[in-house]
């Protein structure tokens, strides 16, 4: 077909004629100029002119829903035909092509609506004097199907062995999976056939050695567990605060059902009806069918036996109470098992007890010792007017969250502010209250001290100092993002629904670099505030020693983490933070939204 020929597109002869007033030459221009003198294109263009002459409104239905059996009607009349013309030859021909026939098919198959698999007929040959069973088919997928020997994805469910009647049961059902999408198996229906095959007196590594041999469609004959429906899902999120790699539990029921997740990740807690084995997924994944975690008493029971097994820290201090010991307390009066099954782990009753204590530096590390961060149940905090989260800096003496902080505020001061410290000390001549310090008495310090006023406090040369609460929700009320750099242990007064804050653990890097680039800098130690030097080698270790007890201790606490390698690029990153705590929607304690 001539391009310039009254049939040809407009648009396309437009494009055309464009395209030659471009200086000749490349394989671009080549490509173009073929492309829109093609004879597919401009079919193409004509299809869509007419799509759209139709109007956006107009409903499309099918003609026909049966094109392929009057292509081959029309096939079986061309050969009644003696003398054909090349027109018929063309049309003969396309109409033998596999890919011809394939479009036609795909559109009988829509225009039919068959969309869906067919399944055989459900066999009608059911034992009268059986008790009620029901059957149901389900088309095999890449889903688990698993017990508690072996696993193998089939279609979304978990078998196990009834301890009382030794029959093989559904364990549970996985939430999004194919037998939940069919809304036909639940926890606790006995399987009697699989296939056709009896399941009497086989374990459920048989069971699952026919569903892997099975093609297609799997049918299932189940008596059905009376009450016990399908349970709705849940819409409880929470933050995974330890890692978990399920390929290495030798408790899970199921591995091929397990989900893995790293510290930090968002869950969707779909289903808690299990007291060991909670079903989940990771937020924002698509996958829709759920995995298996450790319940959160399974875990916090894990926990607790390593810990007892082995009661000692990274820094050679016991974690929990040494089951060894005679005190009552803390001597186990129910043995924790140490055998691969999940019964046995869960917290024994000698779980060591809180110590209500109230803040205090010298102390307050043993009551954090016995914290067992699992999970921690969160929702979205969306940003608006009125509401400005603190940052915090936290991390180890000598890491340069101080000097951070005070980068931070110099990029905006009216912006990033700082609460003014209290202290009792007599005030110098070159100092003005009211910016340098708060100056109050001693006696009115200790009684706010006593009060909870503080959110952290300490004692050096006999003078009091510190930061009040109060002073931190002025900055708030204000309208101004307050940044402070408390010692950790400030954490648990800081991180509660009225203030809502960001917490940032500022890292060291490795030790050789830390020592590289201090050295670099010619940074001064912090260590010793009665003369500049710079850190000896203790200090570097010191701050390493602190770093790792810090995110030991208080780690599940925190929002995000800086290395503070480079001090410009942890300026950057913390720039980045600042920005997006007052502007994104962010995970945050379930009970800082309500």
């Amino acid at each position: 077909m001539d391009p310039s020929s009254e049939q040809w597109d407009p648009a396309l002869t437009r494009l055309l004629a464009s395209l030659k007033e471009v200086q000749p030459g490349g394989e671009d221009i080549a490509f173009l100029s073929e492309l829109l003198q093609s004879k597919q294109l401009h079919a193409l263009v004509q299809v869509h002119n007419k799509i759209v002459a139709k109007g956006k409104d107009d409903k499309f239905y099918p003609l026909l829903s049966n094109a392929m059996q009057v292509a081959l009607e029309v096939f079986e009349l061309f050969g009644e035909i003696v003398s054909v013309s090349k027109e018929y030859e063309e049309l003969l021909g396309l109409l033998q092509k596999p890919h011809f026939q394939a479009i036609l098919c795909t559109h009988d198959a829509v225009a039919q609506k068959d969309y869906y698999p067919h399944l055989p007929d459900v066999p009608p040959e059911i034992d009268d004097e059986e008790e009620t069973v029901k059957i149901v088919q389900l088309v095999k997928s890449d889903e688990p199907l698993g017990g508690a020997q072996s696993a193998e994805p089939i279609v979304g469910a978990t078998i196990k062995t009834d301890e009382e009647t030794g029959k093989i049961v559904i364990a549970r059902v996985m939430h999004g999976g194919a037998a939940d999408r069919s809304g036909l198996i639940h926890a606790g229906d006995e399987v009697i056939e699989v296939n056709g095959i009896s399941v009497e007196n086989k374990t459920p590594a048989d069971v699952l050695a026919i569903l892997q041999s099975s093609e297609g469609t799997i049918t299932f004959k189940l008596v059905p567990s009376f009450g016990k429906g399908g349970s709705r899902e849940s819409k409880v999120r929470v933050r995974a605060l330890f890692n978990y790699d399920s390929s290495e539990d030798p408790y899970i029921p199921c591995k091929e059902a397990g989900l893995d997740f790293k510290k930090g990740d968002v869950l969707h807690i779909v289903s808690q009806d299990d007291a060991y084995w909670w079903q989940a997924r990771r937020e924002g994944d698509r996958v829709m069918r759920a995995g298996l975690i450790p319940s959160r008493a399974l875990q916090e029971g894990r926990i607790i036996h390593e810990r007892q097994s082995d009661p000692q820290t990274m820094d050679g201090k016991p974690a929990l109470c040494n089951p060894s010991s005679t005190n009552s307390e803390c001597a186990p009066k129910t043995p924790c098992s140490p055998t691969p099954t999940a019964t046995a782990l869960l917290p024994c009753k000698s779980m060591p007890k809180v110590k209500k204590i109230i803040y205090d530096i010298t102390e307050n590390d043993d009551f954090d010792r016995e914290m067992i961060p699992t999970y921690e149940e969160v929702a979205r905090l969306y940003p608006r007017p009125g509401l400005v989260r603190p940052i915090v800096l936290v991390g180890a003496p000598g890491v340069g969250r101080n000097e951070l902080r005070r980068r931070l505020i110099t990029t905006d001061p009216e912006k990033y502010v700082t609460p003014i410290p209290f202290t009792s000390r007599p005030q110098k001549s070159s100092e003005q209250n009211l910016k340098d310090y708060m100056f109050v008495s001693r006696e009115q310090m200790e009684q706010d001290i006593a009060d909870g006023k503080f959110i952290e406090h300490g004692e050096y040369k006999g003078n009091l100092y510190g930061t009040s609460a109060e002073s931190v929700e002025t900055i708030i009320n204000s309208g101004r993002v307050c940044v402070i750099s408390p010692h950790w242990q400030a954490l648990k007064m800081l991180r509660t629904p009225r203030l809502r804050p960001y917490i940032i653990f500022i890292r060291p890097p490795s030790h050789e670099r830390l020592v590289e680039t201090r050295t670099a800098a010619n940074a001064r130690s912090t260590f010793d505030k009665e003369c500049s030097r710079a850190f000896s080698e203790e200090e570097f270790f010191d701050i390493m020693r602190s770093s790792n007890r810090i995110n030991f201790l208080y780690g599940y606490m925190f929002d995000e983490e800086i290395v503070n390698d480079d001090l410009a690029s942890a300026l950057t990153q913390l720039l980045k933070a600042a920005w997006r705590v007052q502007s994104e929607p962010l995970w945050v304690p379930a009970s800082w939204v309500q």
